[in-house]
């Protein structure tokens, strides 16, 4: 079977990992990490590779695209990101800094390294956001900084390659995830308090990355936001 290849970015876990496996069907699939973890999770897919890369690098991110030698990339996902949730007078620049770098510098650039793949494809690039990108308040004010600016990015992005590429942004709201444990016990939640239930699945979200990639060529799901049922 000829199969289309998408690049997840976050993709050995959480969002990114579920990402994965809805497209393992009809992708060959490259997983990023900043570990050889991505490369042992690209074995459980029937067509997969790892890709190693420190998004908070960017100087590297060029040479380590140039080591994956595409000529033609169908979907970009960028899933990875940092939680950066101290409050905005208590967030030091070294900490502002680590957040843009992963959260939107690394996705423009990995985006511009395969732009020329992407178009020979005339492929789509998504870029899970967040209800973050939309909203902000006390506590969230670092993260949402950079949702806010990516998705200021995407919608550049969108219109100057509209044609070209499509473009589509993904803002789920709480996902159960080890972001979300991370998040939670920073609030003070016990670990044995955390409450699954509360939150979407990863694979909910998976399911909306679906929708946007299969969008025939003559539409684009320019924006989603995805929310969990109870309302949090």
């Amino acid at each position: 079977m000829d199969r289309k290849i998408a690049l997840i970015t976050g993709g050995t876990r959480g969002i990114g990992l579920a990402i994965a496996h809805q497209l393992q069907d009809d992708h060959h699939l490259i997983i990023g990490g900043s570990s050889d973890k991505a490369h042992e999770v690209a074995q459980q897919f029937p067509s997969a590779q790892g890709f190693v890369a420190d998004l908070g690098d960017t100087d590297a991110i060029g040479a380590a695209v140039a080591d994956l030698g595409l000529d033609s990339l169908d979907v970009l996902v960028h899933s990875a990101g940092v939680v950066a949730h101290d409050p905005v007078t208590e967030t030091t620049p070294q900490q502002w800094k680590h957040a843009f770098d992963i959260n939107l510098f690394a996705v423009a650039e990995l985006t511009r390294c395969l732009l020329g793949a992407l178009h020979t494809a005339h492929g789509i690039v998504v870029t899970i956001n967040s209800g973050a990108g939309y909203r902000s308040s006390a506590g969230f004010g670092p993260y949402a900084t950079t949702k806010f600016a990516l998705r200021a990015y995407t919608d550049a992005l969108r219109e100057e390659q509209r044609g070209k590429i499509r473009v589509s942004s993904i803002h789920p709201g709480k996902v159960d995830s080890d972001m979300q444990r991370e998040i939670q016990a920073h609030r003070g939640v016990a670990e044995g308090d955390y409450d699954e239930t509360q939150f979407m699945r990863p694979e909910s979200v998976a399911k909306a990355v679906r929708l946007a990639v299969d969008a025939t060529e003559d539409a684009m799901v320019e924006s989603l936001t995805i929310r969990p049922a109870n309302g949090r």
